[in-house]
């Protein structure tokens, strides 16, 4: 055998090594993503979030978003341009994309569960372990706390009478099961009607005229105030001909809330819950 072998054999062991002892270098692409890194990660972990993360209407940490590079623009050139040992990407991510930074000799990360807290929970683990043990022990810290807040919500919701709803949208579809909105529904004491009485799943398109006669208490949407995010459905149909629409029945919450997919949800459920039930916080 020649000499040379060991040598070799020696000297990848210990390039393998050096490059596992690098501080690790994320880039996120989504904003859930974001999320997720924002929680566990050491800020020097950091090297760049997405375009959205310090958008306040579709990220829950836009504030500590500020404080970290952004990718401009969504290719593989940008990316691989802050030299990352690990991006994270979501199952709708351009599968192109994965696979061009994949090749770039990239770990990579892409997450598919994010329609339950205990989706999210998962994911922040499986994070934090490719981050090390400081990371793992924020995510224990974070899934702790998620726990006993959600036991908190549940006692103070266990007598409330759950809230007929939809959450109805102006592109066309309506959340039915199998939705981070039916998520929020199961643990603020809300049912969604688009799911019990429209049987829908995933975002579906709602049942034109039928959808008239389910007994809605609320319109649940996105924005400031009910005024403000109401105005576009008193001229869409079939929203505009409804008696909650007309009557301003709504539950206003922030934006990022109804389409979070990582641990923040727990925020979403709290806001959901306050508004839907204002008498049982009120005690």
């Amino acid at each position: 055998m020649s000499p040379r072998v060991p040598f070799l054999v020696w000297f990848f062991w210990l390039a393998a090594c050096l490059r596992a002892s690098e501080p690790a270098r994320v880039v996120s692409q989504t904003v859930g993503s974001d999320e997720l890194l924002l929680a566990v990660a050491a800020p020097g972990q950091i090297a760049a979030l997405s375009h959205l993360a310090r958008d306040p209407v579709f990220s829950g940490a836009a504030e500590r978003a500020r404080a970290f590079p952004q990718i401009v623009l969504g290719d593989a050139e940008t990316i691989l341009r802050f030299r990352p040992t690990l991006a994270l990407f979501a199952d709708y991510s351009r599968a192109e994309l994965v696979e061009q930074v994949r090749r770039a000799g990239v770990e990579v990360i892409v997450f598919d569960r994010y329609k339950t807290l205990e989706d999210a929970h998962a994911n922040l683990r499986r994070l934090a372990a490719a981050l090390g043990p400081e990371a793992e022990a924020r995510a224990e810290r974070i899934v702790a706390a998620d726990t006993a807040r959600i036991a908190a919500l549940r006692e103070k919701l266990a007598r409330a009478r759950p809230v007929r709803v939809i959450a109805p949208s102006t592109y066309g579809v309506i959340a039915g099961a199998d939705t981070t909105f039916q998520d929020l529904c199961d643990r603020a004491a809300a049912e969604n009607l688009a799911s019990t009485l429209g049987g829908l799943r995933g975002h579906a398109a709602p049942p034109g005229e039928r959808l008239l006669t389910w007994p809605i208490d609320r319109v649940v949407l996105a924005g400031d105030t009910a005024e403000v995010a109401l105005a576009p459905y008193r001229r869409l149909p079939p929203y505009q001909f409804m008696s909650a629409v007309r009557e301003g029945r709504a539950a206003v919450i922030p934006g990022w809330m109804l389409g979070c997919v990582s641990h923040l949800r727990v925020e979403a459920y709290e806001a959901l819950a306050r508004a839907l039930h204002p008498e049982v916080f009120a005690e």
